[in-house]
């Protein structure tokens, strides 16, 4: 009897060991969902220059300059949709001895920008855009303080299309291509309105010089919009960013392309101090210059488009917050 029960015991016991891992209870694994998630960035940073002469032999004015920037970003991603949206403003004066102050930087810039991608693995985006950039104070051609050639929303631009975006690291590399961009350009001055400044109709005038049709203050033009942002670090603390911008007018200028290109080179020190090198370079076939035709009678007579150009070096003080 104890025989049978021994080899009963046995055949359990192999039996149970034979059996497939099916039969046994597993855990179900837990698989976490993506939720979204929203990132704040800010920054500011308080970029100084200057100059002091004290018996100075070989001559000199005394000079101090300053540049205030700041910009918040702030970023939602769920899936495949992502929104990124950035408030960009800087402003900056120049200060000469026995010199009137003057402007050397003004810029306030809204920017947004939504997309979706069909998978995880695909690199392109289905992109739809919006930028507005205006300036806060009005602007001269110094040493003449008397007649502003820009104000606030003299000129605004505004930027509205969508197309598609490539960028493997969409933060860092990406090139967008939209067929179909609206852009608005706003000049709210009633003097500058009437003189056709920045691309507007102007007003007409009889032969008394009285206006008859006061200019227009919306330019609106359809075209097409190229857009390539590079970031990337060349050296250790040093990083180079490259924004540009071409856009043609489909319907008024076809062909004309205006050119927005602005490259920034970072040096950082520490966490609070960093130099800064940028170059901005820009050709808009809308905005022409003036050249004199009689001086004493002050007559300017309007020429063609030249191509624009500002470069800033600065050190200064950067707060993250």
């Amino acid at each position: 009897m104890r025989y049978n029960i021994f080899f009963l015991f046995c055949f359990v016991v192999q039996f149970s060991i034979a059996q497939p891992d099916s039969l046994y209870i597993q855990k179900k694994r837990i698989v976490e969902k993506p939720t979204p998630k929203w990132v704040n960035t800010n920054k500011g940073t308080l970029d100084l220059n200057e100059v002091a002469f004290v018996n100075w032999s070989s001559g000199g004015s005394n000079s101090i300059s300053a540049i205030v920037t700041g910009k918040s970003t702030l970023e939602y991603s769920y899936e495949d949709f992502v929104w990124t949206s950035a408030l960009n403003a800087s402003y900056g004066i120049n200060q000469q001895e026995s010199e009137v102050l003057k402007k050397t930087n003004d810029l306030l810039e809204l920017s947004s920008s939504v997309g979706y991608k069909r998978s995880e693995t695909s690199k392109w985006y289905y992109t739809a855009r919006l930028t507005f950039s205006t300036q806060f104070a009005n602007g001269y051609s110094y040493p003449d303080t008397s007649n502003p050639i820009s104000r606030f929303m003299a000129p605004g631009y505004l930027y509205f299309g969508g197309g598609m975006e490539y960028g493997k690291d969409i933060k860092k590399l990406s090139v967008y291509l939209s067929p179909l961009t609206f852009k608005s350009t706003y000049v709210l001055d009633e003097d500058l309105a009437n003189a056709g400044s920045f691309g507007v109709n102007p007003a007409v005038y009889d032969d008394d010089g009285n206006i008859i049709k006061p200019g227009e203050k919306i330019r609106q033009e359809l075209g097409i919009l190229i857009t390539n942002y590079y970031e990337v670090n060349v050296a250790k603390n040093v990083l180079l960013k490259s924004t540009t911008n071409l856009y043609t007018d489909y319907i008024n200028s076809f062909g004309n392309i205006d050119v927005n290109w602005e490259l920034l080179i970072d040096f950082k020190v520490n966490n609070f101090i960093n130099a800064s090198f940028g170059s901005l370079l820009k050709y808009d076939n809308d905005v022409k210059t003036l050249v004199v035709i009689d001086e004493d009678a002050d007559e300017y007579g309007e020429a063609g488009a030249k191509v624009q150009w500002k470069q800033l070096l600065g050190i200064g003080f950067v707060v993250d917050f």
